[in-house]
């Protein structure tokens, strides 16, 4: 049986994995809009990936005898003034479910609840990943600068992510 504790808490880290997911869905659309197809593409990859960090928790919740209590999304913000703007915002924001994950770990350790402590290693070992993509990106777009070239070779590039099911364009009508 889960802990209540670590209950509540992996139904919470269930909501901040699903406001991931629609911040890189809002990231997609803002690219799309952008007309730099590759980066939308890219970020509906995460959006895809997001979805499924939500799942590995709701999964361990429910194998465990829990319950899953789904809360609330907030809106995502919806415009970033440069593509630049918006890779920064996902940095921080990787930096910021990293910090979440990192006390899901001290929680299991305080409740010695080992189950729950081996399975969110696999989260930590992603986070280092997370955090260093959207870094990288980062650290490509300053190079960038105002280059549209640059940009536009960049796009390219993040487009060849591939994008897990459901969230992938509709295909073109033959």
């Amino acid at each position: 049986m889960i802990p209540e504790k670590i209950q509540a808490a992996f139904n919470e880290q269930i909501r901040e994995e699903m406001e991931s997911a629609y911040i890189y869905l809002s990231m997609a659309a803002y690219f799309e809009s952008q007309g730099l197809e590759g980066m939308a593409t890219w970020m509906r990859s995460q959006t895809a990936e997001e979805v499924a960090h939500a799942m590995r928790f709701f999964d361990h919740i429910s194998e465990r005898g829990g319950r899953v209590s789904l809360q609330g999304l907030k809106q995502p913000q919806a415009e970033w003034n440069s593509p630049l703007e918006a890779f920064q915002a996902a940095y921080k924001h990787e930096q910021y479910i990293t910090q979440k994950i990192h006390e899901l770990v001290d929680l299991a350790t305080a409740e010695r609840d080992h189950p729950a402590h081996a399975m969110l290693q696999w989260f930590v070992t992603e986070q280092v990943e997370e955090e260093a993509s959207t870094s990288k990106i980062v650290e490509q777009l300053e190079r960038i600068g105002d280059s549209g070239n640059g940009l536009l070779m960049l796009d390219r590039e993040l487009g060849r992510r591939p994008i897990g099911s459901g969230f992938a364009p509709p295909a073109p009508e033959a």
